[in-house]
């Protein structure tokens, strides 16, 4: 069975199409090159599943979203106190290429270019040569996303070839003893971290990796300890958007980082990874429909951190045969909560019934449905009850109408009164 979730993304993508505000971040020569009309999207849940819609196969250079990355890289090798050392962990309010520090001369957060630049001299220790610090970072970044990544080396000489602003911010760091390394070579090797390439399915599945806590749950290898990625996401929730944050997180709501190549990545904690990309972008450096994305994703999912979530409790419980009037059938007996997580694993659950089995779904102890997971199960009712016998059980009626199902009402009561 096909699941929602395939045609809910592909619905966002069409209405979030015809954006056509931003512009390429062409001072970037190769990123002027790129067709201003991908658009792509994905979302990967807690246990490795992949949803995606769009120009999924398309690859484009990370960029800035490889900073909470390499930050979570240094925090796992060096400690929380030698990388604080150095980088602190406040919102700056500044564009993220700002040649500026804090008052204690330290740059104010891993996400803006001074801070990530910083970070990424810190990888290896300090004897480590160039090519020892950038193949330990795609490495470690190709662990987050579950397979090996490469860098786009046309982007790379690009970019290193216009990067004068980045050299001077290096400049800066090395003249207040942030980093100790020549600055031509910490800006060259940075600068091949933003070249590696990926795809929105990668962004999801890094995003997710962080938000379950470090284990990447497609690999199942665990990339960085828990409490990394509750710094990292702290980080990413206050400063990984820019002098855009607070609009991002009265909006969105999400932990979350974005690149000038057009994509934008998000890791809501314990729950799920999302990811967009469409190369067009705002004066922040972040993609103008992808943030349209992440705006209707929250919102229709009701994935906002400071929305009040259900419990998360496990909804599917195999109850054996039950007797209908005209014969028997499976029983399925749902518990909990039913939301977007917890209906989206309902579904892939209830493909695994044999396509000609009868079946009851009994609503009887679902203690809440909230509205993205009402729509999603009477989707997934209509989608059941081809070519099966199929009843549902709602004493409560939770899902208001059940004429929406298409299913036979008196059978309905006739259950419902026998539980």
């Amino acid at each position: 069975m096909r699941t929602p979730v395939d045609d809910y993304l592909a619905d966002v993508l069409t209405r979030c199409r015809d954006n056509t505000d931003g512009a390429l971040a062409d001072y970037i020569p190769e990123l002027a090159c790129v067709d201003p009309s991908l658009l792509a999207a994905a979302v990967c849940m807690a246990d490795g599943t992949i949803y995606a819609a769009g120009d999924v196969d398309h690859r484009f250079t990370i960029q800035s979203m490889s900073k909470p990355f390499v930050y979570a890289l240094a925090l796992r090798d060096l400690g929380e106190r030698e990388v604080a050392a150095r980088v602190g962990v406040e919102p700056s309010g500044d564009a993220f290429n700002q040649l500026s520090l804090g008052r204690d001369g330290r740059p104010r957060n891993p996400m803006i270019n001074a801070g990530a630049i910083a970070v990424h001299s810190l990888i290896g220790g300090p004897d480590a040569s160039d090519a020892e610090r950038s193949r330990r970072i795609l490495d470690g970044i190709s662990a987050f996303a579950g397979r090996r990544l490469d860098v786009d080396d046309a982007v790379f000489e690009s970019e290193f070839e216009t990067s004068f602003r980045n050299r001077g911010i290096a400049n800066m760091l090395r003249s207040v003893g942030v980093i100790t390394q020549e600055p031509r070579d910490v800006v060259r090797e940075y600068t091949r971290q933003c070249a590696i390439r990926v795809s929105v399915r990668d962004l999801a599945v890094m995003a997710v990796t962080l938000a379950m806590g470090g284990v990447n749950p497609r690999t199942r290898e665990r990339v960085v300890p828990a409490w990394v990625c509750r710094q990292v996401l702290s980080v990413m929730m206050t400063c990984g958007m820019y002098d855009a944050a607070g609009d991002w997180m009265t909006s969105v709501g999400i932990p979350a980082k974005s690149g000038v190549s057009g994509g934008v990545l998000g890791a809501l904690p314990g729950h799920v990874g999302l990811a967009a990309f469409s190369p067009k972008v705002d004066d922040h450096g972040h993609s103008v429909r992808g943030v349209r994305i992440f705006e209707r994703l929250s919102r229709d999912l009701s994935l906002h951190l400071m929305e009040v979530q259900e419990a998360r409790v496990r909804i599917l419980q195999s109850s054996g045969e039950v007797e209908l009037r005209d014969g028997t059938a499976r029983h399925v007996q749902l518990r909990g909560a039913l939301y977007f997580g917890s209906v989206e694993r309902l579904l892939r659950e209830l493909d695994d019934i044999p396509p000609g089995d009868a079946l009851v779904v009994d609503l009887t102890e679902v203690a809440h449905i909230n509205p993205i997971g009402r729509r999603m199960l009477l989707d997934a009712m209509a989608r059941l009850g081809e070519g099966r016998r199929l009843v549902l059980v709602d004493p409560s009626g939770r899902l208001r109408n059940p004429r929406e199902t298409g299913l036979d009402l008196d059978v309905v009561r006739k259950i419902a009164d026998e539980q």
